[in-house]
């Protein structure tokens, strides 16, 4: 079977409930063994001409499903062929449905169901709509108006029966596949906002932890030949930071984000020792609601960085409240105040409580703050 013939053709086989797909369109057939049987009954030339077209006529409804059934999986129900194709295979059954009739009579009007049904997946929408009820209105007024045919209402409900099944399985399918491609969907920024979250706490825990380590290396560096004991301290610390650094790193691959404000606030005060910066720190973290203290732990954190990293300055000051945390400095400030990925990370915490991060440049100085109604 060529692609050409059905546009987004999988070459794989079908596997799981598709395999039994043609089994199942093949034992609606059933019904016409009901004009097979009465053209056998004739045993004369139209008998065989009915015989004939009927055979046909089911080979032709199958074919149809084969192709519906190499359709590649997950997309979504349209006609397996092109439009031009879909108009002639629903010719083709509707021209073998009439000489169905004429050769064996009315019980040849079975093929009414199995018309509408291929108008339902050969042809578009509207186009199968209108074309269905026309077969269908059809078969009912031939069982009307032709002589020696008795008039049948079956052959019309059961006809605009089955094309109503037929769409609404087609729009069920359908609504499925848009339920997998939003659910997929969500999945996908789920795990882009997973992948941020990560990001953004990596960079938060290792941009603190790195630039400690560093200022703490450049110390001990200067020292070895000056204050050999100073410098031996330094390089305990060393060892100690990039153990605390490795076990923030794996706590954050498993997903745990152990903060604790004390702790922030005895690290800023090792770190700001460290890099020779006087500190103005709390005595206690009492007065902060417990439902604060993980977001001012990383405004601490985020703050201390900054300011041994970036701003050249001799006192930090932190201030903690019930509402607000402060980190403040004497040093050159910021040309482009609030910008930066640590910044952006704490954005993000602070607005998922509905708090806010200010910076501004004072002159010298800068501030950070953050605030929680």
């Amino acid at each position: 079977m060529s692609s050409a013939l059905v546009p987004g053709i999988d070459v794989g086989r079908p596997v799981g409930p598709r395999r039994w797909g043609l089994l199942f369109a093949a034992i609606w057939l059933f019904y016409l063994l009901s004009p097979l049987s009465a053209a056998w009954d004739r045993h004369d030339l139209r008998g065989w001409i009915g015989i004939g077209a009927t055979l046909l006529f089911a080979a032709l409804y199958l074919t149809v499903f084969v192709l519906m059934r190499w359709r590649r999986v997950g997309t979504p129900f349209r006609t397996p062929v092109r439009r031009s194709q879909g108009v002639a295979l629903v010719l083709a059954q509707l021209a073998l449905g009439v000489v169905m009739c004429a050769a064996i009579g009315q019980k040849g009007d079975a093929a009414a169901v199995y018309v509408a049904v291929i108008c339902v997946i050969c042809l578009q929408t509207r186009w199968a709509w209108l074309a269905a009820t026309t077969v269908a209105f059809g078969a009912y007024a031939a069982t009307i108006w032709l002589p020696g045919w008795e008039r049948d209402d079956g052959i019309l409900f059961g006809t605009l029966v089955a094309t109503l099944a037929i769409w609404g399985i087609s729009q069920a399918i359908n609504r499925n596949i848009e339920v997998l491609a939003v659910r997929e969907e969500n999945a996908r920024l789920a795990l882009d906002d997973e992948r941020n979250r990560f990001a953004r706490d990596l960079h938060d825990i290792l941009g603190h932890s790195l630039t400690v380590i560093t200022v703490k290396a450049e110390l001990a560096n200067r020292l070895i030949d000056v204050d050999t004991e100073r410098a031996r301290s330094e390089l305990a610390d060393l060892e100690r930071l990039s153990r605390d650094a490795l076990g923030d790193v794996r706590r954050a691959v498993e997903g745990y984000r152990e903060l604790t404000l004390p702790g922030e606030i005895a690290r800023a005060k090792t770190a700001l020792s460290a890099a020779e910066i006087a500190a103005e720190l709390p005595n206690t973290t009492d007065d902060v609601p417990s439902d604060r203290r993980e977001l001012f732990a990383w405004a601490v954190r985020e703050g201390i960085t900054n300011v041994i990293r970036h701003s050249g300055a001799r006192r930090c000051t932190v201030v903690l409240g019930e509402h607000e945390v402060e980190v403040r400095d004497d040093g050159r400030g910021a040309d482009s105040p609030g910008t930066g990925h640590g910044l952006t990370g704490l954005r993000e915490r602070a607005a998922a409580v509905g708090g806010t991060v200010v910076t501004q440049s004072l002159h010298p100085g800068f501030s950070l703050r953050v605030v929680v109604p």
